[in-house]
This record gives structure tokens, sequence and C-alpha cells, in this order.
């Protein structure tokens, strides 16, 4: 045997040692396969974002700094008011041109339409192609924050992926606990500060009169807990708050659990170095008011301002242990900067992923057997090759799915399956050109040869094209359809290197060149 067949056998015994000790649990991966969400049970999620929520956030923060501009201007401060989600009026004080601003309104130019009305106020408008790009960036900081969510969870493998018209796609693979988890994700934690008008009262008609009449416009009523002395909750209380959010959940920096003043279950937070900025400049001017600490367009508490506070607050309300921590995690991994609605919701049971897993390996089972018997009646010799080309191109599809962390789906069985039958394909494409070369009357090496030379660009061909398809059912395709493309993807590149090489070493071996063998077995 020559040096070159001999390092060819190292490397395929080096392949098959490297992918093999891939698939055994416990020597290299815990859990080799990840099973998807068909396989293993869990929660399947479709949610929308609703963008409109984080336009009019932007809206709000963008009335708020060009106030603080004014004042660091030495400019009077106008009177906002937000006319749509997309645009706001900032009126200046009467005596006061809105050419006085000119300077300031440079700087919302990129961003914003900007006019003047015929009363004189200030009218700012977000570009439309701004909108389009806030809608873009909410869509994936909601994605990003949901992952946060679930990987401080522990859940596994989890699939989170946006989809047109501002969708997510959320799969949840065998969740212990798959109640507490979705309320996570669908809680919105939104956190606002945003300063109250009047008086707090038991009806919302109620509260809305006793706010100054120029304000009525500018305020929404929202509900709260009213409590006791004890702090004990004894029915609700309205709020008129301020329509602008000057502060949000997104100027945390962090939020943990803390005991109240009756040894209850508080949150503590703290701002970053930005809020902490804003979060004084809107206390300090407005000691003496209430300051209601929103969450989810609740009231939690509305405490009154009674000095400057800059860097750390505590959120108060009927929380239990677990509510609080887990409100404390979704505000650690940043609040969702728009609402989100529930369009689909499924739960798969780990009975159906068992029953899936077994039908699916006995169909596999059958059909790889009948592959093998089909093959060793027909080619006889040349059939034990392609069978152990066979295996090793399914030890290398598993040993590549370990490494890449790629997850098991039934569509990705059926890819397997699939890519074995091609896998299959390929060494009859050979074993059919080494027949012909045979009947010609060439020599068994020169056969070989040839076959192994002949059929290469046909398998090349059909390979490529199926490797395209596969491409894209990847890049487009959502869940199940990825893990179909995954698992094809590995076994077409598999199928080329054991069809070419490993068959061809095999044939080196049996029938050497230097033996000059007259008769094969095909």
């Amino acid at each position: 045997m020559n040096t070159n067949l001999w390092w060819k056998l190292l490397l395929i015994a080096a392949v098959l040692v490297l992918f093999t000790l891939a698939v055994i649990p416990g020597v290299l991966f815990q859990e080799p396969i990840r099973r998807g969400l068909d396989l293993k049970g869990g929660t399947h999620l479709v949610m929308r974002v609703n963008v409109g929520d984080a336009v009019r956030l932007e809206a709000d923060q963008a009335m708020e700094q060009f106030k603080s501009q004014s004042t660091k201007n030495s400019l009077p401060m106008p009177t906002t008011r937000r006319i749509n989600d997309s645009t706001f009026l900032a009126i200046p004080p009467a005596g006061v041109t809105a050419g006085a601003y000119d300077r300031l309104v440079a700087d919302y130019k990129n961003q914003y339409d900007v006019s003047t009305t015929p009363e004189g106020a200030i009218q700012f408008r977000i570009k439309p192609v701004s909108v389009s790009t806030i809608e873009r960036d909410t869509v994936s900081h909601v994605v990003e924050t949901i992952r946060n969510r679930i990987d401080a969870l522990g859940v596994t493998e989890p699939l989170i992926a946006p989809e047109s018209n501002n969708r997510v796609v959320i799969q949840l693979p065998g969740v212990d606990d798959p109640a507490r988890v979705k309320d996570i994700i669908k809680t919105t934690a939104q956190l606002q500060f945003r300063l109250v008008e009047g008086t707090s009262g038991t009806d919302p008609q109620s509260t809305l009169n006793t706010v100054p009449a120029n304000m009525k416009n500018d305020v929404d009523i929202l509900p709260g807990n009213r409590e006791n002395e004890l702090g004990q909750a004894v029915g609700t209380e309205f709020y008129a708050v301020r329509k602008v959010v000057p502060v949000t959940g997104t100027d945390l920096k962090n939020a943990r659990v803390q005991k109240g003043r009756l040894n209850e279950p508080v949150i503590g937070f703290s701002m970053t170095t930005d809020g902490a900025r804003k979060f004084g400049d809107l206390t300090g001017n407005n000691v003496g008011k209430q300051l209601a600490i929103v969450l989810d367009n609740k009231i939690q508490s509305a405490p009154r301002i009674n000095s400057r506070i800059d860097d750390q607050g505590v959120i108060e309300g009927r929380f239990t242990q677990q509510q609080a921590a887990d409100l404390a995690l979704v505000l650690r991994s940043g609040s969702l900067p728009a609402s989100l609605t529930t369009l689909e919701e499924r739960t798969v049971g780990p009975s159906l992923g068992r029953d899936s897993i077994r039908q699916g390996v006995l169909a596999s089972l059958i059909g790889f057997i009948g592959l093998i018997a089909a093959v060793l009646v027909y080619y006889r010799g040349a059939g034990i090759n392609a069978v152990l080309a066979l295996l090793l191109n399914l030890v290398i599809i598993l040993g590549m799915m370990a490494y890449f962390k790629a997850t098991l789906t039934l569509p990705g069985i059926a890819g397997i399956i699939l890519t074995l039958g091609m896998a299959v394909d390929s060494n009859v494409l050979v074993f059919e050109r080494i027949r012909e070369e045979l009947r010609e009357g060439k020599t068994v090496t020169a056969s070989i040869q040839q076959g192994f030379s002949r059929a290469f660009g046909t398998i090349i061909d059909t390979h490529m094209t199926t490797i395209i398809s596969a491409l894209f059912l990847f890049q487009f395709g959502t869940g199940p359809i990825k893990g179909f493309a995954v698992t094809l993807l590995i076994g077409l590149f598999a199928s080329v290197f054991t069809a070419f090489f490993v068959s061809r070493v095999i044939f080196d071996m049996v029938y050497k060149p230097s033996d000059r063998p007259k008769e094969i077995s095909i």
C-alpha cells in the first residue's frame, strides 16, 4: 500500500473519530443534538410589535429635549403639545416669536419636518424615513430585549426572530413553566416617570375636573391602587398625569428586589449617567409636585418630590416575591420600546415530541434498512462500499450539528433522510459510470478511475442546485424550515466528501492497481 493511500486512510479515521466523539453524550457535549420545539415540546408565539408606541415616545422625548435646550440657551421655555404620534407643537410665550428658536430648530431638521403654524407655533413632524427607521429599530430592540429576558430564565435554544409586518416569532423548546415565561415575554415593562396634575380621585371624570382648563388636553387619566394607612390596597385611585414622558425605563441601569416599609418586596432601581441627569432635572424643577411611577399604563405609586433625586429610587406596589423578581428581571433586561399583541399561540406537549421522535426514527430506520438492502442486492461488493460511505455520511451530519450547536427538528430529520438518499444517488452515478467503462472493455483500475472522473461533473451540478435552494431556505425561512435547510446543507457537503473521497479510497484499498485486478464485484 503506497504512502498516499495511508495518508488518506488516516484522514478518514481522524474525521470518523472527530465526529463520533461529538455525538456521544457527555464526551464533548452534554447534549450533542439539541431538539427543537416539535421534538422537545414547548411554546410557539407570534406577536405584533405596536411600533406606534415607539414613535409617540420619540416625539415626547423630543418635546422635553426642546424645552430643556431652550432653558440652557437662555430662551423662554415654550409650551409643548403633541398633536399625534409623530407631530408636536412648541408654542412660544406671549411676546416671543418663533424666529427666536431658529438656532435650536436647526438641530432637529435632519429628523423632523419643521414649519410655523399661522398662530406662530413651531410644528415638528417626524420625517417618513425617520419613522421607518424608528419602526425597524423598535422591532430589533424588541427581539433583543425578549432574547435577554429568555436567556436570563435559562431557556435553552430559543428561537426569537423578526418577520414581516412588524411581527416577531418566538419558540421556546422544553420550558418548565410556559405560563410564567409567556407572562414575562408579554410584559411590556414600559416604565415611565410622569408628573401628576390636579388631585387624584375615585373616578376618571372627577379627577379630570381638578386639572386646570388649559391642561385638560395634555393629561392622561390612569388608574392606580388606593391604599389605607397601612399601605394595603383598598380600591382604585385615578390620577391625571402629563402625556409627556421625560424619563423612561430605557434610562435604568439596574433593578433589584428590596424590602419595603412593611417588609414587603419592592423594586429598587438606579439610573444611567444620562438617565440620572434627566431624572435630576425632572425632580429638581418640580419640587413639591407628585411624580407618578407608571408601569404599563398603571400607576404603581405617586410620591411627592421633596428634593432633587439623581440616580436611584424605589417602585412600590402590591407585588408577591415572584412578581417582584420577575419585574426586576424584565427591567434589568430592558423595557420593551413598544407594546406587543399576541396573534398566535401554540403549545406543543412533550408527549407529542416523543411520538414525533419515535415515528421519525422508525421511518428513518425502515428507509435506511431498505436502502442498504437494495444497494447490496443490486451492486453486490460495491454496495458494501456505498453502505460504509453512507454510515460515515450520517456520522458527519450528526457531528457537524453538534459542533455547530444546530437544533434538530422534525423537518431536520427529513433533511437527513433526503441527504442520505442523495449520497446513495452519488454512489449510483459513480457505479453506473464504472459499469459503462467495464462494458467498453477497459481494465478494472481504468474503469474505477474513469468512473469517478466522469461522474464528478454531474454530481457537482446536482449538488450545487440543491445547495443554492437550501441557502435560500436558510436565509428566508424561519423555525422548522431553517432546521431542514441546515441538515440539508451539512448533508450535501458530507455526501460529496464520502462519494468521491471515501468511496475512492475503499476501491483503491480493495482493488490495488499494483495487483492488476481482473474483475470487480459491481
